[in-house]
C-alpha cells in the first residue's frame, strides 16, 4: 500500500522529512518547532527510561544545545518503513561533530510519525564516546544522572513475531530472508553465545561501529566486542522489540534497523566497580547493512552512561540529579 503524502507533508518523502526536521531543530535551533512536530502526549524511550509529553523534549533539547553549542549534526543514514498508509517508523543515524571541543559521536533516533506528528520515539546516544573524548570520568557522570526506568510499551513482553509487528505496530513483510538472517544472528551469536558462527552471517571484512566511538573490524574483533559488552552480565539476553528495513542506493543498499533491549544482572566481570547482582536494562538500536545476502556493517548504539547509572544507583552512591531524561 503506497504511503499517503500526509505522512510526510510538506517534504518529498520520509527521508527528506527526517533530515529537514532534524536540521530545523538541532542546526537552525528552532527548538520551539518541537511543539508542531511532536504530539502533546508524545512518548520517548531513552537510555534512562521513558518520558511522556513534549515539554520534556523541548527542555532537554534546549539543555543539550546549550551544553554544546558548537555541535553540528547530520544524517548518516535514514531507514524508514511504512506503518499503515499514513504513518512511518524512521531509524535515523545521526553523526555529530563539535568544532570547538573536537569530539564526534553517534545517535540513533527511531521515531514513529503518524500524519506528520511524532507519537513515540526510541532514542539511544553514545554518551560514553563524548565523555572519553572530553577526558571526563564516565562513572562520575553516571553518579549525577537519574534512571527512572521504563513505562508504557517498554514494560510489555517483547513482540512474539517481530517480523509481523513490533512495538511501533504492524509492518510490511519486506526483505524477509535478510530480516530472518539478522534475527538469527542475534539469537544464535548474541543470545546463544555461538561466537564461532559470526562468519556464517557476516563478511570477512566486516565493520562494527559501537559505543565509545569505537570502530571494530573482522570477525575476531566482532566477537571480542560482544564479549566485552556482555561479560559483566554473563546470563544476560537480548530481546528484539522492533524491525525496519529500507533499500536505497544512497546508503549502499539494504539496511535493517533492529531495536533491542538487553536484560541481565551485574554479577560477572567487575567492569563497572564492585558487583551488585542488580538487574540492568539497556535499550539499544543496531543498524545492519546487508549486501549480497551477508552483513557487511553494523552500527550498534546504546548509552553506557545510563548503564553505569543503574549500577551506581544500586550501590547508593548517587547525589542529586536532574529529573529531565531526554
Amino acid at each position: 500500500m503506497p504511503l499517503d503524502p500526509v505522512a510526510y507533508h510538506p517534504y518529498a518523502d520520509p527521508d527528506d522529512f527526517i533530515r529537514e526536521v532534524t536540521d530545523l531543530i538541532w542546526v537552525d535551533r528552532a527548538i520551539g518547532f518541537i511543539r508542531e512536530n511532536y504530539e502533546p502526549d508524545s512518548i520517548v524511550h531513552g537510555g534512562f527510561g521513558t518520558s511522556v509529553g513534549r515539554d520534556e523534549v523541548i527542555e532537554g533539547s534546549m539543555m543539550r544545545i546549550a551544553d554544546h553549542p558548537d555541535r553540528i549534526s547530520q544524517a548518516e543514514d535514514v531507514i524508514w518503513e511504512a506503518r499503515g498508509d499514513d504513518a512511518f517508523l524512521s531509524s535515523h543515524l545521526v553523526l555529530s561533530a563539535d568544532w570547538n571541543n573536537d569530539f564526534v559521536s553517534r545517535t540513533i533516533a527511531n521515531c514513529l510519525y503518524r500524519r506528520g506528528r511524532m507519537v513515540e520515539e526510541w532514542v539511544v546516544r553514545d554518551a560514553l564516546g563524548i565523555a572519553l573524548q572530553l577526558g571526563q570520568d564516565p562513572d562520575e557522570l553516571a553518579r549525577h544522572k537519574l534512571f527512572p526506568g521504563f513505562t508504557g510499551s517498554m514494560t510489555q513482553p517483547a513482540p512474539a513475531d517481530v517480523i509481523a509487528a513490533g512495538d511501533s505496530g504492524p509492518r510490511p513483510d519486506d526483505h524477509r530472508p535478510e530480516v530472518e538472517m539478522v534475527l538469527e544472528l542475534i539469537e544464535e551469536v548474541w543470545n546463544q553465545r555461538g561466537l564461532e558462527k559470526v562468519g556464517s552471517f557476516m563478511v570477512r571484512d566486516l565493520v562494527l561501529h559501537t559505543v565509545g566511538y569505537r570502530t571494530i573490524i573482522r570477525p575476531e574483533g566482532y566477537r571480542r566486542a560482544l564479549l566485552r559488552m556482555i561479560r559483566p552480565f554473563p546470563a544476560g539476553q537480548f530481546e528484539v522489540r522492533d524491525v525496519a528495513t529500507n533499500d536505497d542506493p544512497r546508503y549502499a543498499g539494504l539496511r535493517i534497523a533492529v531495536t533491542w533491549v538487553f536484560k541481565g544482572r551485574y554479577n560477572g566481570a567487575a567492569d563497572f566497580g564492585p558487583l551488585t547482582d542488580s538487574a540492568v536494562e539497556i535499550l539499544g538500536v543496531s543498524q545492519f547493512l546487508v549486501q549480497a545476502g551477508r552483513i557487511v556493517r553494523e552500527v550498534r548504539i546504546y548509552d553506557e552512561i545510563a548503564l553505569r547509572t543503574q549500577i551506581a544507583a544500586r550501590r547508593g552512591d548517587l547525589p542529586f540529579a536532574s529529573t529531565n531524561i531526554y
